[in-house]
């Protein structure tokens, strides 16, 4: 095999189209949750005119500043459009709409502050998802495709983007030094400014601060490696990051929801319809064999007469 037929595998494997049907099913229905319940407030946040930062992509695409109007507008379209791509309908047209859509209602909200990069990769895969088109028997589909895997593939190195970037970005804001951001008490401030959580706990130890601060950076910078595992040391690193963002929350109530998300596109969720459809069969079985088991206990299985209640014994009849 030549090196541009290698590379050009890596980034567009063939993928059962199922995993892409799965995929976007979860993702759309998060859309629901993003919107009521992280990036929540475009609707209250517009009607604060003189408070609102247009983000670069709003610039570039013109687009004219949030009212009341444009963004319950942008909501009903979210709720509507996530409804109908979950159920893998119409997945070009509700998706793409959906993805439009979702990014201006984003980049409205992060126009009025801080802008947070935990949806890098859930808005990739909202503009990517829909090139698949549509996906015979969606969730239990056989088929396969290499624009399955080079969807997938994209979502995967915009996950792992996300920490990676954030390590360049410790870096640059250290002017360049590798050891300023780990070095610093950036995590120690951090924690008073959000004093709540396991957090305050650990401000006595200023030492194990720094040396957490030098593990998530490390970690970061090295991220890259993930692309490349396959099987259980992919599955130990999908539970590293999982782990890392629990004690995240648990410490800072910093979460990274969207992220992962999209960690689902290092999974074979293809196995999933198949593992439900087993389990139908199993619980129905056990409902099955109860039922019989019930009717040979009662008589109605082995022919004998079921008592029924005022009925007499036959010898104190014949008197």
């Amino acid at each position: 095999m030549t090196v541009p037929s290698r590379v050009a595998g890596w980034f567009a494997p063939l993928v059962p189209d199922a995993r892409i049907a799965v995929l976007r099913t979860v993702v759309y229905l998060f859309v629901l949750v993003d919107i009521h319940l992280l990036v929540a407030d475009p609707i209250p946040l517009s009607r604060q005119p003189d408070l609102y930062r247009p983000l670069l992509l709003e610039r570039l695409f013109l687009l004219p500043p949030p009212s009341p109007a444009i963004t319950t507008t942008l909501y009903a379209v979210l709720v509507v459009g996530s409804l109908v791509a979950a159920a893998n309908r119409l997945p070009r047209l509700a998706g793409l709409v959906l993805a439009a859509a979702f990014t201006w209602w984003t980049a409205i909200g992060m126009s009025y502050g801080k802008v947070d990069h935990d949806h890098l990769a859930f808005v990739v895969a909202l503009w990517l998802l829909p090139t698949v088109g549509v996906v015979r028997d969606r969730w239990r589909s056989s088929d396969a495709s290499r624009q399955a895997g080079w969807v997938l593939k994209s979502v995967q190195i915009a996950v792992i983007s996300t920490y990676f970037l954030s390590a360049l970005t410790k870096i640059r804001s250290g002017d360049w030094s590798l050891a300023s951001w780990p070095n610093s008490f950036i995590l120690t401030w951090a924690i008073v400014r959000r004093p709540h959580g396991l957090g305050q706990f650990l401000l006595p130890f200023p030492g194990l601060l720094r040396t957490m601060q030098w593990f998530a950076f490390l970690a970061e910078l090295t991220s890259l490696v993930v692309l490349w595992l396959r099987g259980r040391a992919l599955l130990l690193a999908a539970l590293f990051w999982l782990g890392f963002h629990v004690f995240t929350a648990a410490i800072l109530y910093i979460h990274f929801a969207p992220t992962l998300v999209c960690w689902l596109a290092f999974a074979p969720l293809e196995r999933l319809p198949g593992w439900w459809d087993r389990r139908r069969l199993v619980v129905g079985w056990r409902r099955r064999r109860a039922v019989r088991r019930g009717q040979g206990a009662g008589g109605g299985a082995t022919g004998h007469r079921v008592p029924v209640p005022g009925d007499q014994p036959v010898d104190a009849r014949r008197d």
